[in-house]
């Protein structure tokens, strides 16, 4: 059964908060993939619209806090949609803060290892919109939450597999100490992403095993 059956504006802003999550992913991916092409105009452009997806992310998610409490919506349920948000919300913060520390630090990245910050990028993006899929049922259709959950620890572990070999090729690399240092973090900026994509799936588990009992 869906979870508001006769609330039509929360679904609207829940629906809403889950749209800005998937969009983040994907502005996140365009801004790491134009950073490693040298176009700035298209990079600063992500920097732009995730500033805006990360704002209207948390208004969202205040906006449904509120009309939760005010309207005494799902009291039993309450605590773990707001967990949801939450955990949900930690993904596009952590989307902002990988192009910032692009932006800010400006790591000089050679030529032989971009093409594995972009895959990193793109198996953090599809982590992203499959927990994005996944939550949108706990809504919805909780018997299919777990139908996405699988996808998501599968990019999970595909980042976690691009990243260990992209820094054991910079680590083995002739590249001064430091340099190899500031691209190992840069790895770890750009696999983030799936990490926190990954920990909200384990926690839509058990919300969705909580809702069934």
């Amino acid at each position: 059964m869906p979870l508001f059956k006769s609330s039509h504006n929360i679904e609207t802003k829940i629906d809403g908060f889950f749209d800005t999550v998937a969009k983040g992913g994907l502005v996140y991916r365009a801004g790491v993939h134009a950073y490693l092409s040298g176009d700035i105009a298209d990079f600063e452009s992500a920097i732009v619209s995730i500033d805006k997806l990360e704002s209207q992310a948390d208004k969202l998610s205040k906006e449904v806090e509120a009309h939760l409490y005010g309207h005494s919506l799902i009291p039993e349920h309450r605590g773990d949609v707001l967990g949801l948000l939450e955990n949900s919300d930690n993904i596009i913060d952590s989307a902002k803060t990988c192009l910032y520390q692009f932006s800010v630090e400006q790591p000089s990245v050679p030529e032989e290892f971009r093409e594995g910050y972009c895959k990193l990028a793109d198996a953090g993006c599809s982590a992203v919109e499959a927990v994005v899929v996944s939550a949108r049922a706990f809504f919805k259709d909780v018997n299919s939450v777990k139908d996405n959950l699988y996808k998501v620890h599968h990019f999970e572990k595909e980042a976690d597999g691009i990243s260990d070999r992209l820094k054991r090729r910079v680590f083995a690399s002739d590249l001064e100490l430091a340099h190899k240092i500031h691209l190992r973090y840069f790895a770890l900026n750009v696999d983030r992403v799936a990490d926190r994509a990954e920990e909200v799936a384990d926690r839509l588990a058990i919300y969705a095993i909580k809702r069934t009992i």
